[in-house]
């Protein structure tokens, strides 16, 4: 018997969990483990240096006294910036408009965008074209928008104003500067820059939908609404949790276009938690308070994607 075949014979015997089986089952395991990892890193360490590292800086500077021109060094304060957050009525007032912003924003948008997108499904003539002028929003910069419906708002020669007098309907107002107008007039335009994206994953979400679950459901005699109900919904509803999520995120974190809207006027009805966050730490200086609001507004935007991953999964279950 020669010693290879002396050798195969060996391994041929060996019982399946000793140790030469276990060591031959291992290596191939975690040579690919490495390799993994290998391919990972280059997309992974421009995450940790451009977003975890701020991120766990800013949380940082949130326990100094940070401010800008300071000759002696920083101090760690604690929790005292957080303090300073609980009774600071302002931080709270830009708090509870970022949400009716992000709130009024996020819900138009979805309820329009999903009923462009169930009409851009339909079997339409020249639907390539709907679907192109869309998106154009979209692909529009949010500082080029805010210009665009700066002139549009324009109490003098904007087109709204323009079209409220040729109708007889009055002689318009300003818009943008108007206390009761303000807030209202900058969610419509947000809701007209955001609407593109949400209809585009809508729409994916409906062309991955079966089209014969629909033919089953109208050949037993299913209406319209009822083939939306029970058909399209269903399918849908993981890509509308998806999107709606983000949106609000989005749309929480809102700045240039708002910013160049209105700057955060009049009187603080249009300034965003951002927007205060970004006049404490570049108008005022005060980067170690600006930095705790930020750690509040993450906290916010952390409980959001907890309810949404925890709607995820009990969709999941349910399913």
């Amino acid at each position: 018997m020669t010693l290879a075949n002396a050798t195969v014979q060996s391994g041929q015997h060996d019982p399946p969990g000793s140790p030469r089986s276990r060591q031959g089952r291992q290596t191939p395991r975690i040579n690919r483990s490495v390799g993994t990892w290998f391919l990972v890193l280059p997309a992974l360490i421009p995450i940790l240096i451009l977003s975890v590292g701020p991120l766990l800086y800013g949380v940082a500077l949130a326990f100094t006294d940070a401010q800008s021109g300071r000759t002696r060094s920083t101090q760690w304060v604690g929790g005292l910036n957080f303090q300073d957050l609980l009774h600071d009525t302002l931080f709270w007032d830009s708090f509870r408009i970022g949400l009716v912003w992000a709130v009024g924003v996020t819900v138009p948008q979805f309820l329009l965008a999903l009923g462009l997108a169930l009409l851009l499904n339909q079997n339409l003539r020249m639907r390539w074209l709907a679907r192109a002028l869309a998106i154009i929003p979209w692909a529009m910069p949010e500082v080029v928008v805010g210009i665009m419906w700066r002139l549009v708002y324009n109490p003098d020669a904007g087109v709204l104003n323009e079209t409220i007098r040729d109708l007889g309907l009055g002689d318009g107002r300003d818009w943008l500067t108007g206390l009761a107008t303000a807030l209202p007039a900058v969610i419509v335009v947000g809701v007209w820059a955001g609407m593109p994206q949400t209809t585009v994953a809508l729409l994916a979400g409906l062309q991955n939908t079966p089209h014969e679950l629909h033919e089953a459901a109208a050949l037993d005699g299913a209406g319209a609404w009822r083939r939306f109900r029970t058909v399209t919904w269903p399918a849908l509803r993981p890509v509308a949790l998806a999107i709606t999520a983000l949106n609000f995120i989005w749309n929480f974190n809102s700045f240039a276009l708002v910013y160049v809207l209105t700057n955060g006027g009049p009187g603080g009805r249009t300034r965003l938690p951002m927007l205060f966050a970004y006049e404490e730490a570049f108008r005022y200086g005060q980067f170690g308070y600006a930095a705790a609001m930020g750690c509040v507004m993450v906290a916010v935007i952390s409980v959001v994607l907890a309810f949404h991953l925890v709607g995820r999964l009990r969709g999941g279950e349910d399913q």
